[in-house]
């Protein structure tokens, strides 16, 4: 607490080397460290290169700017707690608010200062989320100065997480690199149009047999879903999974959900067996395609299908995920989108006749796959490890 008229100061849990036995952290209110500036209306400006940024992010490009520098922004309403870094000339409306003219703070620290305020804590408003400057001025924060006021600490903690942030998005880069290469191959692997024989055969396969065509209700059980009563909140809180659309991102296989069922929820369903695909039939995300890696149940907006082969699952799944968008085009432009079983069951895939055949394209497009997701638990495992430097980089107030 303070004293008088000392400042209170805080050591961090994790200092360089440097910068031990220095003088703590100094407690100040945000106003004593920045401006901070309003969002104007652009629409009287014309088209042109300068980014217009609200609360949401990017908006537009205009002919004119408000700011150009290093600034830290946070949403005045709306979204209020996704500060953005921007620097260069930009424009901001009036939900989004920018610092500037900094004092014993640097631009970058600000940044990752912003990033561990909890700003709901001081949210205004019971409906729509809003703050506002005199609130955000307010708030204490810690910050190292040292005594010739240079921020030495405050640039080589700001240098070293904003190496991780470059590592991150490189791996990010490398994912989506692999995304497009992956769906690059696929266009090639696959049949296109009315064609019978796709464009790129692997050499031993070159010269033989068409692609035959088959329903999917040929090539394995077709299962649809059904949620468990909620009423019975015994059915719920254990560790059997319910799959739902929501379960189902842009990676392959899904081995946790966000709800869990008891046993007995579990057995109320219709039973998944592991290494199934799953197929998004009703909705919004109609048409995304999931493998499952351990056995589950799924709600009614998901159609399971249980290869009658096993080895054809990871096929069924790869030419679902090229022709998932036309697929989901069947369930035409009603209200609520949907594929019913039915139809479901009598959709047409063409595969190669020969069991070898299906099994080198699953296999090549697998390897992709799981390139992809090894690469995705790094940025998950990179994001972990920021997160947790940032708590003994920074003292808590």
């Amino acid at each position: 607490m303070e004293k008088g008229n000392e400042t209170k100061t805080v050591v961090p849990a994790l200092r360089f080397p440097e910068f031990r036995g220095m003088g703590g952290w100094e407690e100040h209110k945000l106003k004593m460290l920045c401006e901070i500036g309003n969002g104007k209306d652009y629409k009287h400006l014309g088209v042109g290169n300068i980014p217009v940024y609200g609360s949401g992010g990017y908006m537009t490009s205009v002919d004119d700017f408000l700011y150009d520098g290093e600034s830290v922004c946070i949403g005045r309403k709306g979204t209020i707690d996704k500060p953005m870094f921007l620097t260069g000339k930009f424009w901001t409306v009036d939900t989004l608010f920018y610092t500037h003219s900094f004092h014993n703070c640097l631009p970058q620290f600000l940044y990752l200062i912003f990033l561990l305020i909890d700003w709901y804590k001081y949210n205004e408003a019971g409906g729509i989320p809003s703050l506002s400057k005199t609130t955000i001025g307010d708030i204490k924060v810690l910050i190292p100065v040292e005594k010739d006021g240079k921020l030495n600490e405050q640039q080589k903690i700001a240098d070293c997480l904003s190496s991780l942030d470059d590592l991150i998005e490189a791996t990010n880069r490398k994912i989506e690199a692999l995304k497009e290469h992956k769906k690059g191959l696929m266009q090639r692997l696959f049949p296109k149009g009315e064609e019978k024989v796709p464009e790129l055969r692997f050499p031993e396969f070159q010269g033989t047999k068409e692609w035959e065509e088959k329903q999917l209700g040929n090539v394995g059980k077709i299962i649809t879903g059904s949620t468990p009563s909620t009423k019975d909140t015994t059915n719920y809180g254990g560790d059997k999974l319910l799959v739902s659309p929501a379960d189902i991102s842009s990676n392959r296989y899904i081995s946790d959900t966000k709800i869990k069922l008891s046993n007995k929820g579990f057995l109320t369903g219709r039973y998944i067996q592991a290494n199934s695909v799953l197929f998004v039939c009703i909705g919004s995300t109609i048409g995304k395609v999931a493998q499952n890696r351990v056995e589950c149940i799924t709600n009614q907006q998901i159609n399971a299908i249980v290869p009658y082969e096993a080895y054809l699952s990871d096929f069924i799944y790869s030419i679902l995920e090229y022709k998932g968008s036309k697929i989901a085009a069947l369930a035409g432009k009603q209200a609520v989108p949907i594929i019913n079983k039915t139809l479901f069951s009598s959709i047409s895939i063409l595969m190669p006749p020969k069991q070898a055949e299906q099994q080198k394209i699953a296999d090549c497009l697998s390897s992709l796959d799981e390139l992809i997701e090894v690469t995705s638990q790094k940025v998950e495992i990179l994001k972990k490890h920021k997160k947790g430097l940032m708590q003994q980089l920074f003292p808590k107030i």
